[in-house]
């Protein structure tokens, strides 16, 4: 759980704002895009904003005035990232619908395909985009606990495994993809890479592009920036291709916060705070991780004078952030902040026992604010129809 440091006077602002609201940073948000920039122009990379982490486009004006463009993982993904973001724009889906496949031939640059069966099928429609296909290398860096997110353990339905490989590709194929990390370092990126290059190397002459996928936990303050440049130029000069990157938490992180406010406290065994937002609703990754987000002034252990567990007001039993300790006694009406919370949140968010959607506010670098989104009960209701 790492925390970083909030300026009294942005938290006073956080704090000022209605419950629940995502606040989302912008001096931070533009302190990760200037390292991803610097990357950029260093290792002659391509950088695009991987939308399924975060699709907040008011923003999209921002980042792609640092990215070369963003990645989709479906067709409204896709959609957006046309719309708002305006640059390249590449989508893969482990299978699409054919009736999908015309729009998608339009509005994106790289079309990349799952398997021989979705290349057989789609790619004689496909006339504008550059084709490409996902690749297994088969090399697992994930920790055990973390195997959901692992597209190199044993049956997995993602990439395509070297066995199944032709001798030559065919013509169309203009590039390969493998995404295998999960908030992860250089290292496990570098040792990925060795060993697709084992395996799929003798392809590399045939093709014009490589994406190294996402997961790369680039903005954090311990990643090896200047290695993975290096890694980029090796790859860039030894085989002539042009190299992708698609973070998603890379861009956002530690850019944004969720602002939420103490309920009611219960007892029971220890004391429970009952807070406006939800874990199962708003930040659905804490269960499914599952994870303990950082909070603000709090730590992860029993060792503070004051020991809270932070739940919901859903009825789910087990809609728990988790246990946190402060040196300081909460009360009701208190304002929490999680941080973090620009990852894997708007995305994933519902209205489970008819939750109400948090706010999206955007803190400018000035200390300003500006209201993004504010949802109501038609959102909950449009979608049950």
């Amino acid at each position: 759980m790492q925390q970083y440091p909030i300026p009294q006077d942005k938290l006073a602002v956080m704090k000022s704002l209605p419950t629940p609201s995502f606040v989302i940073d912008e001096a931070m948000l533009i302190k990760n895009l200037k390292r991803l920039k610097y990357i950029q122009d260093q290792s002659g990379a391509k950088i695009l904003l991987a939308q399924k982490c975060f699709s907040t486009f008011r923003l999209y004006p921002l980042i792609s005035s640092y990215l070369h463009g963003c990645v989709a993982s479906g067709i409204y993904e896709a959609r957006l990232g046309h719309e708002e973001f305006r640059k390249e724009n590449h989508v893969f889906e482990p299978a699409y619908k054919p009736s999908d496949i015309p729009e998608l031939d339009q509005i994106c640059d790289h079309i990349i395909f799952n398997s021989w069966n979705q290349y057989n099928l789609h790619s004689p429609r496909i006339k504008n985009a550059s084709i490409g296909i996902r690749v297994n290398p088969e090399h697992s860096t994930q920790p055990k606990n973390h195997a959901i997110y692992d597209p190199c353990t044993a049956g997995s339905r993602l990439g395509i495994t070297i066995d199944l490989m032709p001798e030559v590709l065919p013509d169309d194929i203009s590039g390969f993809h493998f995404h295998t990390l999960c908030e992860q370092g250089f290292d496990d990126l570098e040792s990925t890479f060795h060993a697709f290059e084992q395996k799929f190397g003798k392809y590399l002459h045939q093709i014009k592009w490589l994406n190294l996928g996402g997961g790369h936990y680039i903005a954090h303050e311990d990643y090896a920036v200047e290695k993975l440049i290096d890694l980029v130029r090796y790859i860039r000069q030894k085989y002539n291709l042009e190299v992708y990157l698609e973070p998603g938490e890379g861009v956002v992180l530690n850019s944004g916060v969720l602002v939420t406010e103490v309920m009611d406290k219960v007892r029971n065994g220890m004391e429970i705070l009952i807070l406006d937002c939800s874990a199962a609703c708003h930040c659905p990754d804490v269960i499914e991780g599952p994870y303990l987000p950082p909070i603000h002034e709090a730590e992860d252990n029993a060792n503070g004078k004051f020991v809270y567990r932070l739940s919901s007001m859903t009825c789910l039993a087990g809609d728990v952030i988790g246990d946190y300790s402060f040196q300081h006694q909460i009360n009701i009406g208190d304002k929490i902040i999680i941080e973090d919370m620009a990852i894997y949140t708007m995305v994933k968010t519902n209205t489970f026992n008819g939750m109400p959607l948090p706010d999206i506010w955007l803190l400018n670098s000035d200390n300003s604010t500006e209201l993004i989104k504010r949802f109501g009960y038609q959102d909950f209701k449009m979608r049950l129809g």
